[in-house]
């Protein structure tokens, strides 16, 4: 992960993680024998799959996002890979794989090695990535069992967390359809090797049968974050040109399908703020601005309209009124850390820094280890004000959030070299000494596995 965050696919957008790891949360809460740490994140990839990694990682591409169309859907998915986390199928799997030493896993421990090294990270960065985790899951692979586990387990999470769990054999049916999900090949560095079968997908329908009739809700939000994603997996011209088509396009379908359609006016107004995204993204504000008012005509209550019209602000450079904006959305939704962030980078635009450092400071108080951004603009105000000690301190903190621990040694040896007081000194000494150790720690425990 230290080195997967760096991956220029690695999703960092507030709004996404929010979403994903609220979800993750609540479908882990019920998870057979207590609810499991986890961490989900978005990857920028247009194929239709999901994957689980060791430590509780679950990465979601965002065109399994893009092609739910439910959020009952994405739910059952995100479900199945919580179960393979909380079965230890794998630790079962790398156990076996251990015992059997493949190359790819020896060489993805020494890689972790060299990036706990000072000045490893660049050498490990190519050799590391999810690129390398994804080739040892598909070396790895789940058995039918494992697979049918997950499916049954994932099953009970959907259900009991509130989410319909025919949500489940509907995206299953598409991703059986597509043959992208856990079936290694076609889909890029990140799948897996468990394809769905016909008696799994039975099993599952069996299941749903047997529920008694019950009602279901799902949020508003799971469209809005739909067509960010949609947005966001775009890399060139034409892949936006084809992405605008699809929300215009839906925006048609819904807009004739009217009151009919469930979520309709929700729909409706996240398929207007998507065609607003595409629209900055080809810099095109007028557009912007005015299939934002669309949405906002739809939907009056919506975080994700409030920090579009504040990134619409900072592009056309109104960066007052953009802060303006961003003061008065963090008051009405103080749950949303994009608010936070956007407050603190139209500070540091306006080049206050000393208004931003103190503002950044009741954040990550409110959040230590939530955002990490928090830290690196704390470190990049104390930067600008000539402040080093107190910027190699932040950024310390940036990259131990991120994991990468010898960068953070790094930072806390330059702290100390520049401060004169002894007091700092000593504490830094203490920090030091903590990374160290742990950076050690992680050593003897890969070693085996290089071996």
């Amino acid at each position: 992960m230290v080195q997967g965050r760096r991956d220029p696919e690695y999703i960092k957008d507030p709004d996404i993680s929010q979403y994903l790891n609220a979800m993750g949360k609540r479908l882990a809460v019920h998870a057979p024998g207590g609810a499991p740490e986890i961490e989900v994140f978005g990857v920028r990839d247009p194929v239709i799959n999901a994957f689980a990694m060791p430590g509780g990682y679950i990465g979601m591409h965002t065109g399994l996002i893009v092609s739910s169309g439910a959020e009952a859907e994405l739910a059952g998915v995100l479900a199945h890979e919580i179960a393979h986390v909380t079965q230890r199928h794998i630790a079962r799997g790398l156990t076996q794989q251990q015992q059997s030493g493949h190359l790819a896993l020896a060489t993805l421990a020494a890689a972790i090695l060299a990036g706990l090294t000072p000045g490893g990270g660049q050498a490990a960065m190519g050799i590391a990535a999810f690129g390398q985790a994804a080739a040892i899951a598909q070396q790895l692979g789940f058995s039918r069992d494992a697979e049918q586990e997950a499916d049954r387990t994932g099953f009970e999470m959907l259900r009991k967390a509130g989410y319909d769990p025919n949500g489940m054999a509907v995206m299953f049916g598409r991703l059986m359809q597509s043959s992208s999900l856990n079936e290694g090949r076609g889909g890029g560095v990140y799948v897996s090797t468990h394809p769905l079968s016909i008696s799994r997908m039975t099993d599952m329908q069996n299941r749903i049968r047997q529920l008694p009739v019950a009602s279901y809700q799902a949020s508003d939000e799971f469209w809005f974050i739909r067509a960010k994603a949609r947005v966001l997996q775009t890399n060139d011209p034409r892949a936006l040109v084809q992405a605008t088509e699809q929300m215009q396009e839906e925006l048609r379908v819904s807009l004739k399908a009217g009151a009919t359609m469930s979520g309709s006016a929700a729909r409706q107004a996240a398929a207007w703020y998507g065609l607003s995204l595409a629209a900055v993204a080809r810099k095109d504000f007028k557009t912007a601005a005015s299939t934002l008012e669309q949405a906002q005509a739809l939907s009056t209550n919506s975080p994700y309209l409030d920090l579009q019209r504040i990134e619409l602000d900072l592009a056309r450079k109104q960066v007052t009124q953009a802060l303006a904006a961003a003061q008065a959305a963090q008051k009405r939704w103080p749950e949303r850390r994009a608010f936070a962030l956007k407050v603190a980078e139209c500070l540091q635009l306006l080049a206050k820094d000393k208004e931003a450092i103190t503002y950044l400071q009741e954040q990550i108080k409110r959040w230590p280890k939530l955002e990490p951004e928090f830290y690196k603009m704390l470190g990049n105000s104390h930067d600008r004000l000539k402040e080093p000690v107190a910027a190699r301190q932040a950024m310390a903190s940036y990259y131990e959030q991120l994991g990468a621990l010898s960068a953070s040694v790094a930072q806390l040896q330059q702290a100390r070299t520049l401060s004169q007081d002894f007091y700092l000194q000593s504490q830094l000494d203490v920090q030091i000494r903590a990374l160290t150790a742990k950076i050690a720690e992680d050593r003897r425990l890969l070693e085996r596995f290089k071996s």
